[in-house]
């Protein structure tokens, strides 16, 4: 019987995949930063800016945060062939889709049901991308593709004048999504449009038609309508009444139809303020440079910020990323960057009160994220969208870097537990290796972690004998169970029914590439590949860190700053 064919999309070493190492984010605390003082009881302290290979730091957080992101932007390297001097730019297509596709699966399961994925991206791989991404989210879960007007001026030495960018939404879940998005807040222009000429109680109200097109109505729509001062109307030709006689009686009893100031006019609904488009606006899927900025304005903020100097050449605009986040969460919602640039992201979401986690692995994380983000925390940046936000400051954000890998080879060739390694790295790599959340007790020894109420990790490097695991047992209990994963141990794997007993690192060695840092969008990384062959859309087969370890030190038989 021949196998089901799908539509998909295929290119040069999609069969491919990475097998990544979990890895453990270690805490800078001279690079983390917070308020001198709380400006409110809503500031947000629990942010996260982690420096590193965003493939490796996307695995480092999904056990924790997996659905529970509520928003996640992104903005990767457009694959142009310009040369920017935060990113090489420019990958073949297939490699760009590999790089791409690993990152955006772990992206899906960080969402919430309820979440969202915004993608910039231009017209060089927009086609490709929104395939993939029907591939991987599905694509009954594509939202919208919004253009973004990123620039209004000609650009005159080109071909055409590329004024736009897109953004393509995706969502985990298009239901709910919908159910949950918000509309847009009402801007000045929109408001403007609301008079009260009658000085209705109700408040502001602008009025619309009373008319519908005659081809969709019913004859109940078709009526001489008599107005308050007796002249009698029929709807104009191709038209009829939107309501029905008995319901424009109804509407007319409420106050809710307008005829002019003197009572003889043509008819028309009265819409207020406080109802309906009060609410808020539907987001529209073309957004004016005039609404949310442009390339342009985003450099002259970012630049602003930095006493004139240009620090990123490619930065998105704060109103952006403020409309974004007006329909994709509330306050308080988790919102994730993956590709941080000059960190607009943050800053967009401290402005917002709401939480954010960022990843980039260039230099300007350093340079660029570090020193924007102090000076919106300390009220220092009034560019942006921080007048529109109201933002006064205040609230902070943990800076990690990835650990190296857990194991090592020794001068043999042999793979051995990295020096790097203390106790407390140990036993928190481990519980992610073997899928157990790490939450070490500080009264029982052997609990380093748990995968239910019953079930927990116990990780050591020294060699534990029989007797030593007889009162390990007894400790459990029965109605427990305890994983050990230790140096050696002396007496049968299966001697005691509530241990499992494993030697590290052999249980752990074939599960994930060892040692491999740079899982990048560097082009000088990329190993090479066939000749040029394009991708193609075709139907085939288918620190409390710090004080644990000085806790656990003596169980682990090391010294603080390695595990033998």
């Amino acid at each position: 019987m021949a196998q089901k064919q799908k539509l998909e999309l295929t290119w040069i070493g999609k069969d491919k995949r990475s097998h990544l190492e979990p890895r453990v984010l270690i805490e800078d605390p001279e690079k983390s930063y917070h308020a001198k003082t709380r400006v409110t009881d809503k500031d947000i302290f629990d942010n996260r800016l982690i420096f590193g290979d965003n493939l490796l730091a996307l695995k480092a957080i999904e056990q924790e945060f997996a659905g529970k992101i509520r928003c996640i932007y992104v903005d990767p390297p457009y694959n142009t062939g310009a040369a920017f001097t935060q990113y090489d730019d420019g990958i073949e297509h297939s490699l760009w889709l590999s790089l791409m596709r690993d990152r955006f699966e772990i992206l899906a399961r960080l969402l919430r049901p309820d979440g969202s994925l915004w993608v910039s991206i231009d017209d060089n791989e927009a086609g490709y991308l929104r395939v993939l991404l029907d591939e991987v989210f599905g694509r009954r879960n594509f939202v919208a593709t919004v253009i973004w007007e990123k620039r209004t001026t000609r650009e005159n030495r080109r071909v055409f004048s590329f004024n736009h960018d897109y953004v393509l939404v995706f969502a985990s879940d298009r239901s709910q999504f919908e159910e949950k998005r918000n509309l847009l807040p009402l801007s000045n222009e929109v408001r403007a449009r609301y008079k009260n000429p009658d000085n209705d109680p109700r408040g502001p109200w602008q009025s619309i038609s009373a008319n519908a097109m005659a081809g969709h109505g019913t004859a109940s729509q078709f009526y001489t309508l008599k107005t308050p001062k007796g002249a009698l109307l029929d709807p104009p030709a191709g038209t009829c009444w939107r309501y029905t006689r008995r319901r424009m009686e109804e509407e007319i009893a409420k106050g809710n139809i307008w005829f002019g100031k003197d009572g003889s006019g043509v008819p028309r609904i009265k819409k207020f303020l406080n109802d309906g488009e009060g609410g808020g606006l539907t987001p529209e899927t073309i957004w004016k440079a005039e609404d949310v900025g442009t390339t342009d304005t985003a450099k002259k903020d970012l630049m602003a910020a930095f006493d004139g100097e240009a620090v990123f050449d490619t930065p998105k605009p704060e109103g952006l990323i403020k409309q974004i986040l007006e329909i994709a969460t509330s306050p308080g919602d988790l919102v994730l960057d993956s590709f941080a640039g000059s960190g607009t992201t943050g800053a967009v979401a401290q402005k917002m009160r709401r939480r954010w986690i960022m990843v980039e692995l260039r230099e300007h994380c350093r340079t660029v994220i570090v020193p924007r983000l102090r000076r919106v925390i300390d009220g220092q940046n009034p560019t942006g969208v921080t007048e529109a936000t109201n933002w006064k400051g205040g609230g902070g954000f943990r800076y990690y870097y990835l650990a190296p890998s857990l194991l090592d080879r020794d001068r043999f060739g042999n793979y051995v537990i990295s020096k790097q390694y203390n106790a407390a790295m140990l036993a928190e790599a481990m519980c992610k290796q073997m899928a157990f959340t790490y939450a070490p007790s500080d009264t029982v020894y052997w609990q380093h972690g748990h995968s239910t109420e019953q079930d927990f990790i116990y990780v050591t490097t020294q060699t534990l004998s029989r007797e030593q695991l007889q009162k390990l047992s007894d400790e459990v209990g029965p109605q427990r169970s305890l994983l050990v994963c230790c140096g050696a141990f002396r007496c049968k794997p299966d001697a005691f029914p509530n241990l499992t007993l494993t030697k590290i690192p052999q249980a752990v060695l074939d599960r994930c590439e060892w040692g491999k840092d740079d899982y990048s969008l560097n082009v000088a990384n990329l190993p090479q590949m066939a000749p040029d062959q394009p991708a193609t859309v075709s139907s085939g087969n288918g620190s409390r860190v710090a004080r644990r370890a000085r806790n656990q030190m003596a169980l682990f038989g090391a010294e603080p700053g390695g595990a033998e």
